[in-house]
């Protein structure tokens, strides 16, 4: 029996079954699951009790996998193509520098100049409560604008930073950041190389316009952001230990709540598939 997909939302989601990740994924079942990638953004499958090794390998056959250099401190040593989404302590006894990893409005890597084409995030250890992750369909979030804002927002780029929300972390990791990651200008509008479906490119990463001080551009992040993430173009996701959860960077954006028990451990490890290059370092304004 083949593969299996069902809706999640009206807006977007499907959760996949029948899979089984720790034997090779077929070419007739991998052809169902991409197909789906595609048409609904984000895909769920559960139960998978999956080796990291194995994590690695069925996530390649979404492309060429990002190994994080601009982020060393957050991968796993061994592997490096595996991102740490973790709120355990340092083998120093400092807290994770991951623990408040996506709690901003965003699309993974736009601060870079090939932000990523899909994210597999696989969930180790969960709390009961708590913890979920949203999800905006950025394609119906442009579709349903007017022509007006259309208009307006064509040829905009935004100033990616990657800064992270109520960090705390150390000097040294922030000079770290700072200095592999300079600002990023991508446009607000992105076409998908494979629907060719216009999407919204926005986040809370996003500080100003190119050519725009902080201060003209704020008003309108601010809409742009609200109207992407109302309840008709999302999807919440309340995890379960061994869901692996596989997205599409061009056409969602994503939001991890911090709605649990810190005391309690919250473990997810990321795979992250290249995308095309895009957008160029920024050219900041500067006012008097």
């Amino acid at each position: 029996m083949g593969v299996e997909i069902r809706p999640l939302s009206y807006a977007m989601g499907a959760e996949v079954r029948g899979l089984d990740l720790t034997r090779p994924v077929g070419d007739e079942d991998w052809a169902v699951v991409h197909q789906a990638f595609l048409d609904r953004g984000l895909l769920l499958v559960r139960g998978q009790r999956i080796t990291r090794e194995q994590h690695i390998a069925f996530s390649r056959r979404f492309g060429e996998l990002d190994r994080h250099d601009n982020l060393p401190k957050d991968r796993d040593p061994r592997h490096p193509e595996l991102l740490m989404v973790t709120n355990d302590a340092q083998a120093d006894g400092s807290p994770s520098n991951s623990r408040y990893t996506g709690q901003l409005w965003h699309s993974d890597m736009s601060f870079t100049l090939r932000p990523a084409l899909g994210s597999l995030l696989r969930a180790v250890d969960v709390p009961m409560v708590g913890g979920d992750t949203m999800f905006a369909n950025m394609v119906l979030a442009y579709d349903a604008l007017s022509s007006g804002m259309k208009k307006l927002i064509a040829d905009l780029h935004g100033i990616h930073h990657s800064e992270r929300k109520n960090s705390n972390l150390s000097a040294e990791w922030e000079a770290e950041n700072r200095r592999l990651n300079p600002p990023i200008a991508q446009p607000i509008v992105r076409v998908h190389p494979e629907t060719g479906r216009k999407a919204l490119y926005i986040g809370e990463k996003v500080k100003c316009f190119e050519g725009m001080t902080p201060e003209e551009s704020q008003p309108l992040i601010d809409v742009l952001i609200r109207h992407a993430t109302r309840p008709q173009f999302a999807y919440r996701h309340v995890w379960q230990p061994n869901d692996l959860l596989i997205w599409d960077n061009r056409s969602t954006m994503h939001l991890a709540l911090g709605d649990y028990d810190p005391a309690l451990r919250r473990h997810l490890e990321r795979t992250t598939v290249l995308g095309t290059p895009s957008g160029h370092v920024a050219q900041l304004e500067v006012t008097a």
